[in-house]
């Protein structure tokens, strides 16, 4: 995700108050370094958005930004060795652009970062518990559309989060509604509805990531149940339960959440790399 929508709507804000800003954006790479083609920083004289990837290398662009501000050198190109001489041991090397942030720039970076959004995969966590609290706020900084969907409207009473939340009596229907490459995670306040909303996430096989919380004794009562409701046991193959690998015993939500935000995120990249055309 080169064009970050956070850092899209700072530089949107900076325009809009008058202030300077240049763009700094990764123009070329050849060999190994810490960011990708296309990504963005924004600069003004005491602030930043976005990030080239840290290090010496945006330590240098942050001044080179910071000099063409105060009128010192011209907008233009840079072009950095990652090796020794300044710090950094990639191996490889990146061309920077340096262009002052106007109106026709800023609508460009706001239509790419539109772009990338579209095609971010999209995560449903159902269940507005601590649990699904906790995986929905480790979920938003990273690069996915998060929703988290509860049949109850009291649930998230003050939750403040970037994601977008959906109350609905029937959260199966979302399961039908989302995306190929989706992921989804049940962990609602009653077993019954995690069995319906993850059997119904299984029947896709398009999913990049179906996991339920629990135990492997839920896990077992779970394909049972299949069974019982005719989906048939096979369907539980793909489902992940316990969510979050069995690496850390530590059951406080803000540690399940952790671990299920790196193993959602691996699911959906894998699912990308097998897309037609990747």
């Amino acid at each position: 995700m080169a064009v970050e929508s956070r850092a899209i709507e700072k530089l949107a804000n900076w325009l809009a108050e008058g202030a300077s800003v240049v763009v700094v954006r990764v123009k070329s790479v050849k060999g190994s370094a810490p960011r990708e083609d296309d990504a963005v920083m924004g600069v003004t004289a005491t602030a930043m958005a976005g990030t080239i990837g840290g290090g010496q290398i945006e330590w240098r662009a942050l001044e080179h930004a910071r000099a063409i501000l105060a009128g010192k050198t011209g907008p233009g190109a840079l072009d950095i060795a990652l090796g020794p001489e300044i710090g950094q041991c990639c191996g490889g090397r990146v061309e920077l652009d340096f262009s002052p942030l106007d109106g026709a720039l800023m609508d460009s970076l706001a239509h790419e970062a539109r772009e990338t959004e579209r095609d971010l995969s999209h995560v449903l966590v159902f269940g507005a518990g601590h649990t699904g609290k906790a995986l929905a706020t480790a979920l938003a900084p990273l690069p996915v559309r998060t929703m988290l969907v509860d049949s109850r409207p009291q649930a998230f009473g003050d939750f403040v989060s970037p994601v977008a939340k959906k109350v609905t009596a029937l959260p199966e229907e979302a399961v039908h509604d989302a995306p190929a490459n989706s992921a989804f995670v049940t962990m609602t306040h009653e077993h019954s509805l995690d069995f319906l909303i993850t059997a119904e996430a299984l029947k896709r096989n398009d999913a990049a990531y179906v996991g339920m919380i629990g135990s492997a004794t839920k896990r077992a009562v779970f394909l049972n149940w299949l069974k019982d409701n005719g989906y048939g046991h096979e369907s539980g193959d793909k489902l992940i339960c316990p969510i979050g690998g069995r690496s850390v015993k530590d059951k406080r939500p803000e540690v399940i959440a952790a671990l299920t935000a790196a193993e959602i995120l691996g699911a959906v990249y894998a699912g990308q790399d097998t897309r037609p055309g990747n």
